[in-house]
């Protein structure tokens, strides 16, 4: 079930009803595990089970692990989990990635490939399960008395199936908490909704027209034309997924709850560690806090560091699809964070800093140009349809190749559109994105807020709206 469509507001109208009819929490409770099911079962009802199951089984260990006389059995209960969850997402996300890879190294030709079917948000919910298990076994969270309270915050439908990576220590105690439904938290939620969803259909799903097109065959455009391209990609893939956070996290809101923010202006990003820190937030800070960390972080020397590092990036790609381009993509971003950290480290040995307040804002701005081409350069190998096909974009690129002369006029319009937002960010938040509310008690907000409304309606794109990221 998509944010944008018609099924999606009859089970959010049908949800906050019966959940502003409840006299307890409980029951509120009981009524949004409900329409998360229903939301899930929507596109694949066989998979619930699957959800339910992984869900219950995260309960059973959790509740063990709590009980367990040694911290060696707790472990082992961890663990199990562990290994139970991921066995699940890698036979459905990577068994015939794995098959395949396997054929092509050692030749072999009459291995067979299984039609599996990919449960939707699978990666989503897996995370979920293993930082909750990981950290009831740290001791910074009590295992879940009632199930009904970790199957919602397995489950609950704004998050389900493309995030943002809610960790269980900052949900499950809203759920102990009587939240408050009401005037203020519906306006605030809703707009921010709105901000989402002018995101996704009015840029994204328009920008997606010149994108298909072009990387659909790349051999035929000319340099120019393809550069703009993965222009209108990078703001294309931005103002798709952070849309759809920004729409999760309103929904949630409306219900009196509060999810992480998983953006926070990347294309502003002066170095590699920067863009992880503004970019998907709640899965690069599950992969230092769940992955990095635990491999030793940067605790065992700088060597160890780096290596850490990559190795967190290429599995970070993994996760991003099973597919090579995947593995390369994160090996590229490991690779700039890699040779960010050791440039800060001479830099810091030997002292060299810009201290000219002019030549430090050039740096800056230099900086900020340059993680941004570079990471556009690995946009290109996320988005292209082959390795072959990437290497040609780039190719033709940097050679200035003729070809189909093709400007999209809206990436002009939108690439404008997020500059002005961005400057507006920088000059009213510090360097920082924030949601627009508006104070509908005056007049001329309810204005912006109708002629927002009606700009939608006005510019939306009625093709295809599905979000880039229910494929991983």
């Amino acid at each position: 079930m998509s944010f944008v469509s018609v099924a999606f507001l009859l089970l959010f109208a049908g949800s906050y009803l019966g959940s502003k009819l409840c006299k307890t929490k409980e029951q509120k409770h009981i009524v949004l595990l409900i329409a998360s099911y229903i939301f899930y079962a929507y596109w694949d009802a066989r998979f619930l089970l699957l959800l339910v199951l992984q869900t219950y089984i995260s309960y059973y260990l959790a509740k063990k692990i709590a009980q367990a006389e040694t911290k060696q059995q707790s472990k082992r209960f961890m663990l199990t989990g562990v290994v139970i969850a991921l066995a699940v997402l890698c036979f459905f996300k990577y068994f015939n990635f794995f098959v395949d890879s396997f054929a092509h190294i050692f030749g072999v030709t009459n291995l067979t490939l299984l039609k599996i079917v990919l449960p939707i948000g699978i990666s989503f919910y897996t995370f979920h399960s293993l930082s909750y298990l990981i950290d009831v076994y740290r001791g910074r969270l009590k295992a879940c008395e009632r199930f009904i309270n970790l199957a919602l915050y397995i489950s609950f439908f704004p998050q389900l199936v493309a995030g943002p990576i809610v960790r269980a220590r900052d949900f499950l105690p809203q759920l102990d908490q009587d939240r408050p439904m009401n005037r203020e938290n519906l306006v605030e939620g809703l707009q921010i909704f709105l901000f989402g969803l002018i995101k996704k259909v009015v840029i994204a799903d328009r920008l997606a027209v010149c994108v298909d097109a072009v990387f659909a065959a790349p051999g035929s455009y000319s340099g120019l034309s393809l550069f703009l391209a993965v222009v209108a990609y990078s703001i294309q893939i931005y103002c798709d997924f952070s849309g759809y956070s920004d729409m999760a996290i309103g929904t949630a809101k409306t219900f009196g709850y509060d999810l992480c923010k998983n953006f926070d202006m990347p294309y502003i990003s002066k170095n590699p560690t920067e863009l992880w820190q503004r970019w998907h937030i709640s899965l690069s800070s599950w992969l230092r806090d769940y992955l990095y960390i635990p491999l030793g972080g940067n605790r065992k020397g700088k060597a160890r560091t780096k290596i850490n590092l990559m190795l967190t990036m290429l599995l970070g790609g993994l996760w991003h699809g099973a597919n090579w381009q995947m593995v390369f993509w994160g090996a590229l971003h490991g690779g700039a964070l890699v040779v960010h950290k050791t440039f800060r480290e001479q830099s810091d040995r030997s002292g060299i800093h810009v201290q000219n307040p002019l030549l430090k804002r050039v740096v800056s701005v230099v900086s900020v140009i340059a993680t941004y081409l570079f990471t556009c350069l690995c946009w290109v190998f996320f988005r292209a349809q082959s390795f072959t096909d990437a290497i040609t974009i780039l190719t033709r690129i940097v050679t200035g190749a003729a070809g189909i002369q093709y400007y999209y006029v809206f990436t002009f319009l939108f690439a404008g559109v997020i500059a002005i937002a961005t400057t507006i960010g920088m000059v009213e938040n510090h360097g920082h994105g924030y949601y627009p509310v508006l104070d509908l008690s005056k007049f001329w907000n309810k204005v912006i807020l109708i002629l927002a409304v009606f700009i939608t309606l006005m510019f939306f794109y009625a093709g295809d709206t599905a979000f880039i990221y229910f494929q991983f």
